[in-house]
């Protein structure tokens, strides 16, 4: 996969429970609700095999909890733990609140984002593949379709969870990142 679009390349451990960086001192009550905090990845979903799926996922992970807005719609209950896994091709969150068990799932499946997420691992090739030998003109039209196709995946991603959990466009990005490298088999 390619390099997502973060802003950190500080990141936390994947497949391990995360505090966020909201922690920078404030008082922890006066942070919003509406965001995660903690994030965990069904380690029998995962596949070990390739660093640079590795790297994706722990900088999503971090980027994440560095800043988001998750929230669980018709709920005020946050903020909250997310466990992501693949269960039987279906995307499972299970979410929980801050110190408690998780409460509330969500089970999206993966055949409307199918599409988006095979093309996208097809540029992330092509892009890898590029920057050995291309020319920086190239790499960058190959970037270019890579961030047109995963701005299509987050979208498709806040569409299918529209009316069970509102994201910002930042977070549903991160999230697809997320997916992608979760759903990736190698």
């Amino acid at each position: 996969m390619a390099p997502s679009d973060t802003r950190n390349d500080e990141p936390q451990a994947a497949g391990t429970t995360t505090a966020g960086a909201a922690s920078n001192g404030s008082d922890a009550a006066a942070a919003p609700k509406s965001r995660l905090t903690a994030i965990t990845l069904d380690q029998k979903s995962i596949s070990h095999a390739n660093p640079n799926v590795e790297h994706e996922r722990q900088v999503a992970i971090y980027d994440i909890l560095d800043a988001n807005e998750f929230a669980l719609d018709g709920r005020d209950d946050g903020p909250y733990t997310l466990h992501l896994s693949i269960v039987e091709d279906r995307l499972l969150f299970t979410i929980g609140t801050q110190g408690s068990p998780p409460t509330f799932t969500v089970l999206l499946s993966l055949t409307t984002l199918k599409r988006t997420i095979k093309d996208y691992f097809l540029v992330c090739d092509t892009y890898y593949q590029a920057i050995k030998t291309a020319p920086p003109s190239r790499i960058q039209a190959i970037d270019m379709g890579r961030r047109a196709l995963h701005d299509e995946g987050s979208l498709q991603l806040v569409e299918r969870l529209k009316g069970k959990i509102t994201l910002d466009h930042p977070t549903a990005r991160r999230l697809f990142t997320l997916i992608c490298a979760l759903h990736w088999r190698g």
